[in-house]
């Protein structure tokens, strides 16, 4: 059986959540602490999930954001795999979204205008001239609410939920979000979201985690070794909004179906790339039919880190941080052009203009579900 706490509000207190067996050093564990104030005085908290193998998940109630998460090499060493910040103020400046629950809509919406049930809307435009993550203030600038949290045989989890109002960053309806992370002990971070809407809307959250398996930002994500489990993806225009075709690709940069690493064709002269600035695209997932599969695994040669990645969504945006321009990260280290990957598990792109591609409406009488899985072993 396991043992609940019940959380005081203390500011200095550490809430630690284990099993009743007597070596609590080798059980799954839920740690609470304070990780600082926002601007009107609203205090932030960290919850640390620990795993029976002793890999560690650090979320913060802003943005619902993975701020670390330490996963063991080929001889065992843990290391944090994944950027952020040390403290509450750079995750409440960030631009990067680093580690954040995105949303509502994950990716990027076509000068942020759809239609919806024959009325127009728009929405928040913040990326040139497109809507991107949810707008200026979106579910990662969000404070969330905590629900629960608890370990059990099979490892800790934590629950979270939003309420975002209608009209927020322009999108309809009311919609209460839940998201719950899960570290098991199978060495698995599992993020499960339901959502309810009170009116018609669009949903397509996803969490925007930039992994670097070497563990040591300082080095690049170019030697990582991808593979993409999708015959064809959604090319992108000039101002990286999907056309509406989707493509094969085959004999193109694009085709990541062997492994292989991610700097190999980075460069090409390749249009698709020069409109990233290197890989910024969403691949459609073969075999897609709703159901929790493998999309992707990416290893890391020297540390012989892998992280595989399963989804029930039918696309997986490969972002490889072309746009990061030094900006200072945890330990004061520099995150600079393509020091971390994002491989962020979605609808396609622009979805809500392509009534064709999977939808994303959200009706007061469905519930969504999603459910996205981070792997990682080593060998």
């Amino acid at each position: 059986m396991t043992k609940r706490i019940i959380a005081f509000s203390i500011l200095s207190l550490t809430i630690i959540f284990a099993s009743s067996q007597s070596n609590i050093k080798d059980q799954a564990m839920v740690e609470k602490k304070s990780f600082g104030k926002l601007i009107d005085g609203t205090e932030v908290f960290s919850y640390t999930l620990k795993n029976a193998k002793g890999m560690e998940a650090k979320i913060i109630t802003y943005g619902a954001t993975v701020v670390s998460l330490t996963a063991p090499d080929k001889n065992g060493k843990f290391a944090d795999v994944v950027l952020g910040y040390d403290n509450i103020e750079g995750y409440v400046a960030d631009k990067a979204f680093f580690g954040a629950i995105v949303g509502r809509y994950g990716n990027r919406i076509g000068k942020g205008k759809f239609k919806l049930e024959g009325k127009e809307y728009q929405t928040s435009i913040n990326d040139g001239e497109n809507s991107l993550h949810g707008g200026f203030q979106g579910f990662n600038k969000k404070l969330w609410t905590i629900t629960g949290y608890e370990s059990t045989n099979s490892g800790s989890s934590l629950t979270l939920k939003y309420i975002s109002k209608d009209g927020e960053e322009g999108f309809p309806g009311t919609v209460e979000i839940t998201v719950v992370y899960k570290l098991t002990n199978d060495d698995e971070l599992a993020i499960n979201y339901t959502a309810t809407t009170d009116k018609t809307t669009i949903l397509n959250p996803t969490n925007h985690s930039y992994f670097n398996l070497t563990g040591d930002p300082k080095n690049t994500i170019l030697d990582h070794e991808l593979m993409i489990d999708a015959d064809n993806f959604t090319p992108v225009d000039s101002k990286l909004i999907t056309t509406g075709k989707i493509i094969s690709v085959t004999n193109t940069p694009m085709d990541f179906r062997k492994a292989k690493k991610v700097g190999k064709d980075i460069e090409a002269d390749y249009e698709q790339l020069k409109f990233g600035g290197g890989y910024d695209h969403n691949w459609v997932i073969n075999k897609h039919k709703e159901n929790v599969s493998k999309c992707a695994e990416v290893y890391e040669p020297k540390s012989g880190r892998i992280l595989e990645v399963l989804t029930n969504e039918p696309g997986v945006q490969f972002y490889c941080g072309n746009f990061l321009n030094g900006v200072t990260g945890k330990n004061g280290i520099k995150y600079e052009k393509r020091t971390g990957l994002c491989l962020e598990t979605q609808c396609y792109p622009d979805t809500p203009n392509k009534p064709e591609w999977p939808t994303v409406v959200l009706t007061p009488d469905k519930v969504y579900h999603q459910t996205t899985i981070y792997k990682f072993s080593a060998k």
